[in-house]
């Protein structure tokens, strides 16, 4: 698995996930229960990873729909 991208903001987590999975691409939402260490405030990013077969495609994705400056270089 390699990381799509992260980010503490939920609106982009499940907007990608919905990207994602209407193209035909999984998507594994990492880190999620990391916001008990912190508190629950969220300033933990959540870690967006794809199959590694389908990192170029989803980067392809996100650079579609102007997210390019979310994803990891």
């Amino acid at each position: 698995m390699k990381e799509l991208f992260r980010t503490n903001n939920p609106v982009v987590i499940s907007y990608v996930s919905h990207l994602l999975e209407g193209a035909g691409l999984e998507a594994f939402i990492m880190d999620t229960n990391a916001s008990i260490l912190d508190g629950s405030v969220g300033v933990l990013p959540r870690r967006i990873m794809v199959i590694d077969d389908d990192l170029e495609k989803a980067r392809a994705l996100l650079r579609e729909a102007n997210l390019e400056h979310e994803i990891k270089p």
